[in-house]
């Protein structure tokens, strides 16, 4: 099975980037004004590429270095030292394993642009996300999926967290950074427009969609029957989720739109991500039944109640996703409650923390908001020189 788990595995990491290259860009370029189209495209772009280098430099060394620490890796596999084509990481070559965690170090920082288009710096964007990335999520890798302290018989005793393919690692991380930038950066000039393309946003979920069974699937890290019901429960998930943000969506508002049917997609591929590895089907249609409508609400909540403008709903979507499914687990008996509870906890208050204090120290060096003129005119032009088509919205 060596060199089938091998096959599967390349699939897999192509298609977790094809989540952020083109998928996440589509879906939230579409959601922005036609002004700032290229700009979102350009975060996700530029972000793609700077993981990427950070993540050979000395990412995966902190996730998933030899070291004995509970609290993260340390630096002895820096730019892959000791690594080749032949070192193995179970049935994997290492090196493709390095790659398939690299598609989601660029993913999870990926997710947090949606919190602050329209109005952010592209220098903090870049400087944020990297740091981000090696201060925030490298570390937590390693504490659940490196061995590291929230690991079976770690703080949270013989039974650890359960997070298989990132439900705390990704989407709670991403969602609670996501929720502190909008909170600094505070609400758009204008936040009453419409996504500019509902099309494009559509495109961009089906992408994402489908780079899931990669996203979860692969997280399997072996091409067997726990690979397959991986990718299956992440579509039934998906597909009850989008249909009952549609239904939720027809009752209280009369209509049932497309931008609302696919976010409710994507509702129910991030709550069935922590519980895929461990959930049959009948599970998964209860997480995504339930995920459409609680997510929807959730919205509702960071908007109205909360007063806080991110923009696109990482928080309400990916981070309540993420937690909602972390949860189910224990709910299905597939994990232990104190370490469900604690883990999200642990890792939530970190989160918070790195992020702020992040924010304060790069936002000393670059500007955190553009201007109000630069906002207005759109930051395709004013920060990339672009503009994605002749008339502007």
């Amino acid at each position: 099975m060596v060199g089938a788990d091998t096959a599967w595995i390349i699939v897999a990491t192509a298609l977790v980037l094809f989540m952020t290259l083109p998928g996440l860009a589509l879906f939230y370029g579409g959601l922005v004004r036609s002004r700032n189209v290229l700009s979102v495209f350009m975060h996700c772009y530029a972000i793609a590429c700077l993981m990427s280098v950070l993540w050979l430099v000395v990412g995966y060394s902190i996730a998933f270095g030899g070291g004995t620490s509970g609290y993260w890796g340390g630096l002895d596999k820096m730019f892959l030292a000791g690594i080749d084509a032949d070192t193995l990481s179970g049935t994997l070559p290492e090196v493709l394993f390095f790659a398939f965690q690299m598609t989601f170090a660029i993913i999870t920082p990926a997710l947090i642009v949606g919190a602050y288009v329209e109005r952010i710096g592209f220098g903090f964007v870049l400087t944020f996300s990297g740091l981000w990335m090696l201060l925030c999520y490298a570390p937590v890798v390693h504490w659940i999926w490196g061995g590291g302290m929230m690991a079976d018989g770690g703080i949270f005793g013989e039974v650890g967290v359960r997070d298989f393919a990132g439900g705390i690692v990704v989407h709670e991380t991403a969602g609670l950074a996501a929720l502190v930038l909008a909170f600094f950066l505070g609400a758009r000039k204008d936040a009453t427009k419409p996504p500019h393309n509902p099309g494009m946003v559509m495109i961009g979920a089906a992408m994402l969609w489908v780079g899931w069974f990669g996203f979860n699937g692969g997280s399997q890290l072996a091409a067997d029957g726990g690979a397959a019901m991986a990718l299956t429960v992440t579509h039934i998930s998906a597909a009850t989720a989008s249909l009952t943000w549609a239904l939720w969506e027809k009752i209280k508002f009369g209509k049932a739109s497309l931008v609302g049917i696919v976010t409710g997609t994507i509702a129910g591929l991030a709550s069935i991500t922590p519980a895929s590895g461990f959930v049959g089907p009948v599970e998964a249609l209860v997480i995504g039944a339930v995920a459409g409508v609680l997510c929807q609400e959730a919205v509702n909540v960071v908007r109205n109640l909360f007063k806080i403008d991110d923009t696109l709903d990482v928080f309400a979507v990916h981070g309540i996703g993420g937690i909602f499914g972390t949860l189910m687990i224990a709910v299905f008996g597939q994990g232990a409650w104190a370490a469900q509870l604690g883990g999200l906890a642990v890792v939530g208050i970190y989160t918070i923390v790195v992020t702020v204090v992040l924010v304060k120290l790069v936002g000393l060096v670059t500007p955190l908001r553009v201007d109000g003129e630069t906002e207005t005119s759109g930051l395709d032009l004013s920060q990339h020189g672009e503009r994605a088509y002749d008339i502007t919205s």
